[in-house]
């Protein structure tokens, strides 16, 4: 005879198996505090970011942040200095330097990717995997 509190533990029971829901994850984006150029990009954010090696970024940076050919890049990370610096494989060698601004729009860097497509990185999509690491941020209050 089973009491009424039970709880069974494996397998999990679908009223304990919250769906994910998109509100409650929020895209891995970053504010950008400085860029180093060179062979490779070094991209440094305000906090400490969880992007992964291999992964796929976007570079977003409005014209008053100077590295006017860094707008709109993708790249893929090579290393993690930091917590809250990136090495990407874009070239930028004798580009405009970055200069920080006051504007309203913030240089930022994304994680490209969702959840459904499987993950990203320098050998293109494996379809086996569901998710891309870093590419959201669990904001749940679950």
């Amino acid at each position: 005879m089973t009491s009424v509190g039970t709880v069974i533990s494996y397998p999990i029971p679908a009223y304990a198996n919250v769906p994910i829901q998109s509100n409650f994850y929020e895209p891995s984006r970053f504010q950008i505090s400085a860029i180093t150029l060179g062979q490779t990009t070094t991209v440094t954010t305000t906090a400490d970011n969880n992007y992964v090696i291999g992964q796929e970024v976007r570079l977003i940076i409005p014209p008053q942040f100077g590295c006017r050919q860094l707008n709109q890049q993708t790249g893929f990370v090579l290393s993690i200095p930091a917590s809250n610096q990136v090495v990407l494989n874009i070239y930028s060698l004798g580009g405009d330097p970055f200069v920080s601004s006051s504007a309203t729009n913030k240089a930022q860097i994304l994680a490209i990717g969702d959840i459904n497509s499987g993950q990203t990185n320098s050998n293109g999509i494996i379809s086996s995997l569901t998710f891309i690491p870093g590419s959201f941020i669990n904001i749940s209050p679950l």
